[in-house]
């Protein structure tokens, strides 16, 4: 026996995965974690028995409902399922799956949409964070298709602009974690930040490489990902993370100047592999920290563009983020953080799991 769960299957940013509304799901947080591996397929590098892609781009999923909070309108808890492991990680976000928080949202009745755009006003349950989402709604209805393009997808869909408030300590609470804005550990010089996500920078220089080098060159380079691990545990003491051992946070990224007109080179980890292309919180990340005079970053970044446009050069091309930034006596407060995605809807239907992980909440069998 099968327990049906009601799923759309979507294409947010560079990310693919399930998205589940949380009445659908079991209430407590042990079942819904092997609910997920299972619906996902882990453990298992191809993830044959679900409906991962076996990459960690792919073996992501959102659960959704109506928020509480008086600013949002939706909660969206992000999970990072395992792909060889019995574990699934909802400390980071994702703002590539983010969206297509806002599409569905509007598709599944939780927020009412308006002709032309819809506000989907989302609160991120992992960084208790808020995000401002614009989602085309012609003749009040999703519009998907469109000629937005974005590095790493193929095509073209109707433009996502994710608008990221009060970005800065979305996990330690300060942008500078350490305390400050260099710090040498391992005898490499790093900037820890958290601005969306907490992240270890490392000019790739400090570790013998342009920065220019592929996804392929970085991921068979066991000797580089083993000293950027050391570097990354040993950061996540320093920034309060405490043990980062088998999770994803904090993330890491090697920094380098740009190459094709952009603003700053970066290869974002994963962070035991090189992203495809780049995360859009770690994207934020990064950005910010070319802003901030001392940080590994600044001095290999060209000027930021007007109206504060960075343009991040990563393996599938570039990603623009757009910073709302003003200088404080502590630094700099980032007011805001908007990058455009694109999302599309793949499936809808229902997902099976086996009754024996859960029987559902009004069970349906097959």
């Amino acid at each position: 026996m099968q327990t049906a769960i009601p799923c759309t299957m979507m294409r947010g940013g560079t990310s693919r995965g399930p998205y589940f509304l949380a009445t659908d799901l079991p209430a407590d947080w042990a079942t819904q974690e092997q609910v997920l591996l299972a619906a996902m397929g882990s453990p298992n590098r191809q993830q044959i028995d679900g409906i991962g892609g076996g990459t960690s781009l792919t073996s992501k999923a959102a659960i959704l409902s109506r928020s509480s909070h008086p600013e949002a309108d939706v909660d969206y808890l992000f999970a990072q399922v395992s792909i060889d492991k019995l574990y699934v990680d909802i400390a980071p976000s994702c703002g590539n799956i983010l969206a297509g928080v806002g599409p569905f949202a509007i598709d599944a009745g939780l927020v009412k949409p308006v002709d032309d755009e819809t506000v989907v006003r989302v609160r991120n349950v992992n960084t208790d964070k808020l995000i401002e989402v614009r989602v085309k709604t012609p003749n009040g209805q999703v519009e998907y298709e469109g000629d937005t393009r974005i590095d790493g997808v193929e095509g073209t869909a109707a433009p996502v602009l994710l608008n990221f408030l009060d970005v800065a300590g979305s996990k330690t609470g300060s942008l500078l974690p350490t305390g400050n804005v260099l710090d040498l550990i391992e005898g490499v010089p790093v900037t820890c930040i958290d601005a969306a996500v907490p992240m270890v920078l490392i000019a790739a220089h400090s570790l013998g490489k342009t920065g220019a080098e592929s996804k392929i060159e970085l991921d068979g380079d066991a000797e580089l990902l083993a000293h950027i691990e050391k570097i990354r545990l040993a950061a996540s003491w320093k920034m309060g993370l405490g043990d980062a051992s088998g999770k994803v946070v904090p993330k890491v990224a090697l920094v380098s100047a740009p190459r094709n007109g952009g603003t700053l080179t970066s290869r974002y980890f994963v962070p035991d592999n090189c992203h495809a292309s780049h995360a859009v919180t770690g994207a934020i990340c990064v950005s910010t920290s070319v802003l901030l005079p001392g940080s590994v970053s600044a001095p290999l970044a060209r000027q930021v563009g007007p109206n504060g446009l960075v343009q991040l050069e990563h393996p599938s091309g570039q990603i623009e983020i757009m910073l709302d930034a003003a200088p404080t006596a502590q630094g700099i407060e980032i007011r805001r953080a908007g990058v455009v995605r694109t999302a599309r809807k793949l499936f809808c239907g229902e997902l099976y799991v086996p009754s024996s992980i859960w029987a559902g909440n009004h069970s349906k069998a097959s």
